[in-house]
């Protein structure tokens, strides 16, 4: 039997994928959000595609705001946008 690859929504497209193919932005218990690059850390997770494009649409449609149940600050938004842009040059 095959092994069940767990599947996660992108808070951006909507889209299914696989947890490996998607970056988890973390709300840790002091409502401190971060990328978490392990995928291990203790908080509330929320996932997005690894693209840029993604991470602009959900903070159109205040996706991760929604998954969080908090508002998020600009401030997070561009961390967040240059923690991924470091990311996709690697």
């Amino acid at each position: 039997m095959a092994k069940k690859v767990p599947l996660r929504q992108c808070v951006g497209c909507g889209e299914m994928k696989s947890k490996k193919e998607m970056m988890r932005v973390l709300k840790t218990a002091e409502n401190e959000i971060c990328i978490d690059v392990t995928g291990k850390k203790n908080g509330r997770g929320a996932y997005v595609c690894r693209s840029s494009e993604c991470l602009a649409r959900a903070r159109k449609n205040k996706g991760l705001e929604r998954s969080f149940k908090m508002g998020i600050p600009t401030e997070v938004y561009d961390r967040l946008e240059r923690e991924f842009e470091d990311l996709e040059a690697e």
